[in-house]
C-alpha cells in the first residue's frame, strides 16, 4: 500500500536526497495517523459491544499513536525547513526532539495502560456476548500495525529517521499489546476466567521497556554521540587516499540532524612543501568529503618533518611508551626543542575514556617513561580525548 502511494504522490522521488527523504517521512506519517485513527473507532466499537476495558483501553493506545505520527509529520516539516539566521546549521535535530516525544507518548501510554489492568485486577468486569466482531477486529489491529511496524522500520532505516525508528519500536509494541488482549478474550469466553487484568498489566510492563528504550535511543544523539564507525573510516580513506597528506587526527564530527554533518580534522603534510600547492589540494579534498559524504568539512594543514632521522626516532620510542599506558593510545604534533642541557619532546597523546586516571595523573605517568627512557629529555604534553569511535 505504501508503495503504491509514493508512486501516486511521490512519483520515485529518491531516498537519499534530502527533499526525497522528507518527503518519505511526511508520506508514512500521513498514512499512520489514517490507520491509527481507523484502528481507534473499530477497537473502541470493540470494546464497547464486548464490555472489554482493555479493549477500550487499547483503542485509545492507538489514538495516541496518531498524535505520535503527527509528532513525527512535523519533525520531519521542521526538519526540511532551511537554515536561517537563528537557526544557521537547519533545523534537522528536531526530528531527534519528534523521536523523543514519541517515546514519551509511549510510556505515558504505558502507565495508563498498566493503571486500568492494576483496576480491572481489583474490580473484574464480565465480558458480554458480543465478543465475536470483537475478536475480528483485534486481528485485523494486530495485522494492520504489523504491517505499519514493516514500513516504518523499514523506511526509517533507509531514510535513516530517528522519528519513525521509534514509531516502529512502537507498532510492535501494540501488536504484543494487542495480541495479549486477544488471548484474554479467547479464554475469558471458553473457560469465563477473567485475565484480561493480569495479561494486560504485562503488556504494559512491555510497553514501558519499548517506551524507555526508545527513548535513550533518539535521547542520545542530542547529547552527542561519536560518529558511525562506517561514515568516520570512509572520511580517513578518502582523505589519507591523496598523495600530499601523510595522516590524519583531531577528526570532530558535529551532528546536526540526519544529512547534516560538519567535519573538521588536521591533516598531516609535508612541511617542506610548497604551501600553495597544498592549500588548493586541501581544498580539493574538502569539497570531495561534500560530494561523497553530504558533509562540510574543514580540514587544517599541519607540517610535519618527514626526512629528520632522529626526529622520527624519537617519536617512535614516545609511540611506543603511550601504548604502554592503552594499546590504542596514540600521538601527533611532535617536535623536539633541543636545548644546552636537555631536549623538550612536545606532542599531544590522545588517551581513550576507559582509561580513568586524571589527565594530569596520565602527565606524570608519560613524563616518568620519558625521562626513563630517554636520556636528557621531558616531554611537554597535551592530553587529547578521542571524538571518534
Amino acid at each position: 500500500m505504501i508503495k503504491l502511494l509514493s508512486m501516486i504522490f511521490l512519483r520515485g522521488k529518491d531516498k537519499s536526497t534530502e527533499a526525497g527523504r522528507r518527503a518519505w517521512g511526511m508520506l508514512c506519517s500521513v498514512f499512520g495517523i489514517f490507520l491509527n485513527i481507523l484502528l481507534f473507532f473499530g477497537k473502541l466499537l470493540a470494546g464497547t459491544l464486548a464490555g472489554s476495558i482493555a479493549i477500550t483501553a487499547d483503542a485509545f493506545n492507538n489514538l495516541s499513536d496518531a498524535g505520535s505520527s503527527f509528532i513525527t509529520l512535523i519533525g520531519f516539516k521542521f526538519a526540511g525547513m532551511k537554515p536561517d539566521i537563528k537557526h544557521p546549521f537547519g533545523h534537522g535535530r528536531f526530528e531527534y526532539i519528534s523521536g523523543l516525544l514519541v517515546s514519551i507518548i509511549v510510556i505515558i501510554v504505558g502507565f495508563e495502560l498498566l493503571t486500568s489492568s492494576v483496576d480491572k485486577i481489583i474490580n473484574p468486569e464480565p465480558l458480554s456476548d458480543n465478543y465475536i466482531i470483537s475478536i475480528i477486529i483485534l486481528i485485523a489491529s494486530i495485522l494492520v500495525k504489523g504491517y505499519m511496524f514493516f514500513y516504518n522500520h523499514r523506511i526509517g532505516k533507509q531514510i535513516n529517521s530517528a522519528g519513525m525508528k521509534a514509531t516502529a519500536t512502537d507498532c510492535i509494541s501494540d501488536c504484543a499489546a494487542t495480541a495479549v488482549v486477544l488471548i484474554s478474550v479467547i479464554v475469558g469466553v471458553v473457560t469465563g476466567v477473567n485475565i484480561d487484568g493480569w495479561c494486560g498489566a504485562a503488556v504494559s510492563l512491555f510497553v514501558l521497556f519499548a517506551g524507555f528504550r526508545s527513548a535513550m535511543e533518539t535521547l542520545q544523539p542530542l547529547l552527542g554521540t561519536p560518529p558511525e564507525e562506517d561514515f568516520v573510516k570512509g572520511i580517513e580513506e578518502t582523505v589519507t587516499a591523496h598523495s600530499i597528506v601523510i595522516g590524519i587526527h583531531d577528526m570532530v564530527v558535529h551532528d546536526y540532524g540526519p544529512g547534516r554533518q560538519m567535519v573538521s580534522l588536521h591533516a598531516e603534510v609535508d612541511g617542506k612543501g610548497d604551501i600553495f600547492v597544498i592549500h588548493d589540494e586541501i581544498d580539493l579534498i574538502e569539497q570531495e568529503l561534500k560530494e561523497k559524504f553530504g558533509c562540510e568539512a574543514v580540514i587544517h594543514m599541519d607540517p610535519i618533518e618527514t626526512d629528520n632521522e632522529k626526529v622520527n626516532g624519537y617519536k617512535l620510542k614516545v609511540i611506543e611508551l603511550v601504548r604502554e599506558i592503552h594499546k590504542d593510545a596514540t600521538i601527533h604534533d611532535f617536535r623536539m626543542v633541543p636545548g644546552p642541557t636537555h631536549t623538550n619532546l612536545i606532542f599531544d597523546a590522545v588517551i581513550p575514556y576507559d582509561i580513568k586516571d586524571s589527565e594530569e595523573e596520565i602527565k606524570e605517568n608519560i613524563c616518568r617513561k620519558v625521562e626513563r627512557s630517554l636520556t636528557n629529555c621531558f616531554a611537554v604534553i597535551m592530553i587529547d580525548r578521542p571524538y571518534t569511535c
